[in-house]
């Protein structure tokens, strides 16, 4: 059962990319889209580039781009890969 957010949760996400790099890019455009449609101002996305900020990535024990973080609400999640399936990324947010 998808894990549903409540409507006071304010959605904290990390997405961890590489530069310009084709997954790297989806995953923006993707996680982007996602949030302006189903959180609307509800959300909080930070991006950090590894290429700019390496050190970055060693707090959250990131080992391959593009990776995302839902920090909050609480548990954590992470997600590996380009955020193309609106479907999967929804389950890990907690969307409906």
């Amino acid at each position: 059962m998808a894990e549903v957010i409540p409507k006071n949760a304010r959605l904290r996400l990390r997405l961890y990319v590489a530069g310009d790099a084709p997954n790297s890019l989806a995953a923006v455009a993707n996680i982007k889209a996602i949030c302006t449609e189903h959180f609307d101002s509800a959300h909080e996305l930070e991006i950090v580039d590894l290429l700019e900020q390496p050190g970055r990535g060693l707090t959250d024990g990131i080992i391959v781009t593009p990776t995302l973080l839902r920090l909050s609400p609480l548990p954590a999640h992470r997600m590996i890969g380009s955020l193309s399936d609106t479907r999967q990324v929804l389950l890990v947010l907690g969307g409906q």
